[in-house]
């Protein structure tokens, strides 16, 4: 049977005729390759958090404050990743986290399909994001017979929402999540130090101005009035959600709905009550607010409000040990960010490819060396915090 962790027996093999990988396996050095790669401005929105970056600092440091105890004499010759979610059986609990400048990410400004492709390589799903450099049918087919998300920032024409929402399931997304944290942009100090936003630029727009309810709110179509379509997109960016819009999004689509952005045990709660698919544990890696605790460190909280409703996670994770960790605290789906979107920037797909295997190996290694032969297994023991 084939394992994740034998990604490593290729490169070692490999290496015996000389050959060393394109891409790095670690993400300390894939930051520094990608920091070459990328132009300043780019670089500074990925790289960039809110206020003086210390939630953002502390959602990778908090996994240091968690620890996995071994389990010796457990076989582990076969270990199973594999996850339940939305009707789908997936082969890992790993997702690539939406991110709204992958198309920025890549020298060909197509980032999204290569994003799309990367999961479509190693059946990862991933999470397209409302802002992109390509329209949403374009990047669902390229992600192939991988099952893919799609995550909405939530206008305020409800008319433009919906017609965002119907495409996304008719190019064949499998969930819908809806981001809550973002109806306004976080102090970016590393931004607007450079006066950069790329939105404004006319960048990352293609859902909008492909779609048929944002073009009619135009007098002259993007192609030949960017300015006024970008004016016309920050007008209607950013609807302020509360509890009392979840009814509409039920419906308004029969995708499986998620919340993006719970961090509260209550908010959890009331979130399963409401019966919602979904809750998606996140702080939006520090981009969104500063002054906050690491989401890690909120995990627990919120799997025990959701209850029996399964938990995605993201925020500061940056290596395979660090998606075991966040499985022994309760998440179902672990998802990847900032390592994938390096992956991008320094080799495309292959790039981005190349990260996700490397998580995968390090994390069904760590599985096969504790005495972990499961996900259940792991969530069973649980992680201890070490301090």
């Amino acid at each position: 049977m084939a394992h994740f962790g034998d990604f490593q027996n290729e490169i070692y093999g490999a290496g015996l005729s000389g050959t060393i990988p394109s891409f790095p396996v670690d993400f300390r050095t894939l930051e520094k390759r990608a920091e070459a790669a990328l132009s300043p401005s780019i670089l500074n929105y990925v790289q960039g958090g809110c206020g003086n970056e210390g939630t953002q600092n502390a959602n990778v440091e908090a996994f240091n404050r968690w620890g996995m105890v071994p389990r010796m004499l457990v076989d582990c010759t076969s270990r199973d990743l594999s996850v339940d979610i939305f009707d789908l059986k997936l082969q890992s609990p790993v997702f690539m986290a939406p991110i709204g400048v992958n198309g920025e990410m890549t020298q060909d400004r197509c980032g999204d399909i290569a994003a799309a492709q990367a999961s479509a390589a190693v059946n990862v799903p991933f999470c397209a994001s409302t802002l992109s450099n390509t329209p949403m049918e374009d990047v669902s087919r390229a992600t192939a017979e991988t099952p893919a998300f799609f995550q909405l920032y939530t206008p305020r024409n409800e008319e433009l929402a919906a017609s965002l929402i119907h495409r996304a399931g008719n190019a064949g997304f499998k969930a819908l999540v809806i981001t809550l944290d973002t109806w306004v942009t976080g102090w970016r100090p590393r931004d607007l130090n450079t006066s950069n936003f790329p939105q404004l630029r006319g960048k990352v727009l293609e859902n909008y101005f492909s779609d048929p309810v944002f073009r009619a709110m135009l007098a002259r179509p993007p192609e030949e009035d960017l300015a006024a379509a970008v004016s016309a997109w920050g007008a209607t960016f950013g609807k302020v959600l509360t509890w009392d819009d979840i009814g509409w999004f039920r419906e308004i689509t029969d995708m499986p709905i998620v919340l993006k952005g719970i961090c509260h045990e209550d908010d959890a709660r009331r979130a399963a009550d409401m019966g919602v698919d979904g809750i998606y544990c996140s702080n939006h890696g520090g981009r969104q607010a500063n002054g906050g605790i690491a989401a890690i460190d909120l995990l627990p909280g919120v799997v025990k409000g959701a209850g029996s409703v399964p938990v995605m996670f993201d925020s500061g994770v940056r290596s395979g040990s660090d998606v075991i960790k966040a499985i022994a605290l309760g998440a179902t789906m672990v998802g990847i960010g900032r390592p994938y979107a390096y992956g991008l920037a320094i080799g495309g797909a292959k790039g981005a490819a190349h990260v996700l295997r490397s998580i995968l190996a390090e994390a069904d290694l760590l599985m096969a060396v504790d005495g972990y032969p499961s996900l259940a297994a792991v969530r069973e023991e649980g992680a201890r915090r070490l301090d």
